[in-house]
C-alpha cells in the first residue's frame, strides 16, 4: 500500500531542481569543479542555456572516474565523452513511470522536462528518500492508531514472538509491553487462542473469553499472509464489560511498533533513531543500534567522542529505553571538588559536619537507585575519589557520611568523556580497575564533520524544535543555506549546529532563512577554505609553467634533437613526446 501511494505521485512533487548545465566545449576539469561545488553527481550538456536550448547529453561522476583511470587529459571538452541519447521524462508523469524507466534502462537519473524545457532531474535517491519519508509517516500513524484503538491488540510473528502489545492489552492483562516484546507468547499465556492460529494457520473469530475475574472480552485471532507467506497472527480483544472506560486517556506511546521493520531494513539511507538521537550516517546507525541493544541490560556503558557530539543526549535515550523505573541522575565529575565528593555522591546524616542539614541528605548515588547514574567528564574525577566510587560499584552499597549503616542501591552506570582514558590509565591518572568496570561497552560517537548525511536532517530537527519553543514560523529555507551547512566543518559538532539554527531563527524576518542570517564566522571559514583551494590551483599552474620552460630550454640546448633533450631532462623519450604535445610545443619548438 505504501509503495502504491508513493508511485502514484507526480514527478513534479519529488523532482530535484538542483541541476548543473554546461556547454559541450566546457573542459572536464571545469565540470568536475562545478559538480563538487554544487554537490551534484552529474552535468547536463546543453547546446545553449536559453529556453530553446536542447540537451546534447549527460556526464556523470562514474564517467569522470573512467576518464581519470584512462589518463585522459582533463583539459578535453566534455562534449567528447558525454552520454548521448539521454532519456528524459515529463514533469507530469507518474513516479511509477520514472521508476520503470530507471530499472528497465539500468540508469540512475532522468532529466525532467516541462514543455520541452529541462526543469529538474529525478534520481534514484529521490525515490528512495521519499519512500522512507512516507514510510516514517505511516509508522507514526500506525503507532497512534494501534495505541488508541478501543480493543486490546497483539501481534506475534510466525515463530510466536510478540511484536506488538498495545496500551489496552497492557491494561487488560496488567503486563507492560517492555516486559513482553520479543518474548515467546506461550511462555506467558500457554492457553492463548493465538497459539492455535499459529499452529493451524486458520482464523478464530468472535470467541467469548474471560481473561480475568469479572472481565469479559470478544477475541478474534487472524493469520497474516503476504504473497502466500505466513508472517504471524494479529489478535484483537474487545471489552464488552465496561464501556465507560472508553473515555480514559491513553498514555504516550513508549513501545516500539515493529509491523514495518522489514520494510525499514530495505531503506539503506533510512533514519535510525533512539530518543532524540537520529541519523542516516552508517557509523551513527551502528552506534544507535548498539545503544538500543544494550539499553535493556544493566551493562555499564562508556560514551566517548568530541565535545558537542551528543553524549549526554544518548545517555538519556539509553536510560529512557531501558525500562528502569528510577531517575536519570547526571553528574559533572569535573565540577565537584574532592572535598565535597563523599557528601555529594554518598550523602550524609544530620549533624555529620558543620553546616549539614538537620535531617541529612541523600547522595547522588542513592538518588539514582533503580535508575541510571550518568558520570559526565569521568576522566576529570580525582584519582582519590575513583577508589571510593569503585568500592560502591562493586559492593552495590552506599554509606552516608556520618553513618555506619550501608544502603543497598541498584544503579546502572553510564559514563562519558572526551579524553582518552587508556592514556590516562598509562599515565597513572585513572585507575585501571575502574576503567574496566566502566568500559564494558564503549560507544564512540563520530564528530558531525564525519556525518555529512545527517547535517540537514539535524538542521530540520532543530529548526522545528526552536520554532516550537519560540513560537516562530519559518516557511522557507534558501538552498544556499543548506549548501553552506554542508561545507562548514562544525568543530563544535551538534551543539554548535543547534546554536546556529537557534540564532538564525530568532533573528529571522518574514519567516525566511537566508545566507545573510548565517553567523559571520561560518561564512569566513568557508571563504578561507576557498582561498586555500585557489592557492593550490595557482601552485599547480606555476609548476606546469616551470616544467614547460625547462622543456623549452632543453630542446634549445639540444638544437631540436628530442633524444638529446630527453637525456638532458633525465626522462624517457616517450615522456618528452607526451609533454611536448601536452604543452602544444611539439611543432613550435625546433
Amino acid at each position: 500500500m505504501l509503495e502504491n501511494n508513493l508511485l502514484h505521485y507526480r514527478i513534479r512533487e519529488i523532482l530535484s531542481t538542483n541541476i548543473l548545465k554546461v556547454h559541450p566545449h566546457t573542459h572536464i576539469s571545469e565540470a568536475i569543479e562545478k559538480m563538487l561545488y554544487e554537490n551534484v553527481p552529474e552535468v547536463l550538456v546543453m547546446d545553449n542555456f536559453s529556453e530553446k536550448g536542447s540537451l546534447k547529453g549527460i556526464l556523470t561522476l562514474t564517467d569522470i572516474s573512467r576518464i581519470k583511470k584512462e589518463n585522459i587529459p582533463l583539459e578535453r571538452p566534455v562534449g567528447d565523452f558525454l552520454q548521448e541519447s539521454v532519456l528524459s521524462i515529463d514533469i507530469d508523469e507518474l513516479v511509477s513511470r520514472a521508476r520503470e524507466m530507471l530499472i528497465e534502462n539500468r540508469i540512475g537519473r532522468l532529466p525532467v522536462t516541462e514543455e520541452g524545457k529541462i526543469v529538474g532531474i529525478i534520481r534514484s535517491d529521490n525515490l528512495r528518500d521519499n519512500y522512507y519519508m512516507k514510510l516514517e509517516s505511516i509508522n507514526r500513524q500506525y503507532k497512534q492508531i494501534i495505541h488508541h484503538m478501543h480493543e486490546a491488540v497483539t501481534v506475534t510473528d510466525a515463530q510466536g514472538y510478540i511484536l506488538v502489545w498495545n496500551k489496552n492489552a497492557e491494561k487488560l492483562y496488567d503486563m507492560k509491553s517492555e516486559d513482553l516484546l520479543y518474548q515467546k507468547l506461550e511462555d506467558f499465556f500457554p492457553n492463548a487462542l493465538t497459539l492455535s492460529v499459529l499452529k493451524e494457520k486458520k482464523p478464530i473469530e468472535n470467541v467469548y473469553h474471560s481473561p480475568k475475574p469479572n472481565y469479559y472480552v470478544i477475541i478474534s485471532a487472524l493469520p497474516v499472509f503476504i504473497d502466500g507467506e505466513f508472517l504471524g497472527v494479529v489478535a484483537t480483544e474487545r471489552d464488552v464489560t465496561e464501556y465507560t472506560n472508553l473515555s480514559l486517556k491513553l498514555e504516550n506511546a513508549n513501545s516500539e511498533i515493529n509491523l514495518l521493520r522489514e520494510e525499514v531494513k530495505k531503506i539503506t539511507t533510512g533514519v535510525f533513531s533512539l530518543g532524540h538521537i537520529q541519523g542516516r550516517n552508517p557509523k551513527m546507525q551502528e552506534k544507535i543500534q548498539l545503544a538500543k541493544h544494550v539499553s535493556h541490560t544493566d551493562t555499564s556503558v562508556l560514551i566517548t567522542g568530541e565535545s558537542g557530539t551528543g553524549k549526554e543526549v544518548l545517555s538519556i535515550a539509553i536510560h529512557e529505553n531501558s525500562g528502569r523505573t528510577g531517575l536519570f541522575v547526571p553528574v559533572n565529575c569535573s565540577a565537584i571538588p574532592y572535598a565535597l565528593f563523599e557528601s555529594e555522591f554518598f550523602g550524609y546524616v544530620g549533624g555529620a559536619f558543620t553546616g549539614a542539614l538537620k535531617g541529612g541528605k541523600p547522595g547522588l548515588v542513592e538518588l539514582a537507585n533503580n535508575g541510571t547514574l550518568f558520570l559526565d567528564e569521568i576522566g576529570d574525577l580525582p584519582i582519590e575519589a575513583q577508589a571510593k566510587l569503585l568500592r560502591v560499584l562493586q559492593e552495590k552499597k552506599v554509606v552516608r557520611v556520618g553513618s555506619s549503616k550501608p544502603i543497598d542501591v541498584d544503579i546502572r552506570i553510564i559514563s562519558a568523556t572526551n579524553r582518552n582514558l587508556k592514556e590516562l590509565v598509562q599515565k597513572g591518572c585513572f585507575r585501571e580497575d575502574l576503567y574496566y568496570r566502566l568500559n564494558v561497552v564503549e560507544i564512540e560517537l563520530p564528530p558531525l564533520r564525519e556525518r555529512k548525511e545527517d547535517i540537514i536532517l539535524l538542521f530540520n530537527h532543530f529548526l522545528k524544535e526552536v520554532c516550537r519553543k519560540n513560537k516562530i514560523s519559518i516557511s522557507h529555507v534558501e538552498k544556499d543555506v543548506f549548501n553552506i551547512m554542508l561545507k562548514y566543518s562544525w568543530k563544535g559538532n551538534i551543539r554548535e549546529l543547534k546554536n546556529t539554527v537557534e540564532y538564525m531563527v530568532v533573528v529571522s524576518q518574514k519567516g525566511i532563512l537566508n545566507v545573510d542570517l548565517i553567523p559571520q564566522y561560518i561564512l569566513d571559514s568557508i571563504t578561507e577554505e576557498k582561498t586555500v583551494n585557489k592557492t593550490q590551483m595557482n601552485l599547480e599552474e606555476t609548476m606546469k609553467r616551470s616544467e614547460a620552460d625547462l622543456i623549452k630550454k632543453a630542446m634549445a640546448d639540444a638544437k631540436g634533437n628530442k633524444a638529446k633533450a630527453a637525456k638532458l631532462l633525465n626522462i624517457p623519450r616517450s615522456t618528452l613526446y607526451y609533454k611536448l604535445k601536452l604543452y602544444s610545443m611539439d611543432k613550435s619548438v625546433q
